[in-house]
């Protein structure tokens, strides 16, 4: 996979500039992700599928 140019933050992603966060870019079929306060250092890479999974659960409330 290259590198994705496309990178984005989430709109809750921290007061000032920003980089409270990772970045996440799309490449089909994978998901990139990185560390915004880093940005040339390491990214990880995911399957799509295995991406979403993980964000749905996420959202999911939790139970007490």
């Amino acid at each position: 996979m290259t590198t994705p140019d496309n990178w984005r933050k989430s709109s809750h992603s921290g007061s000032g500039d920003g980089n409270a966060c990772v970045e996440v870019a799309h490449r089909h079929p994978h998901t990139a992700v990185r560390d915004s306060k880093a940005p040339t250092r390491a990214v990880l890479t995911f399957p799509a599928a295995s991406f979403a999974a993980f964000l749905d659960a996420l959202r999911k409330p939790t139970r007490e």
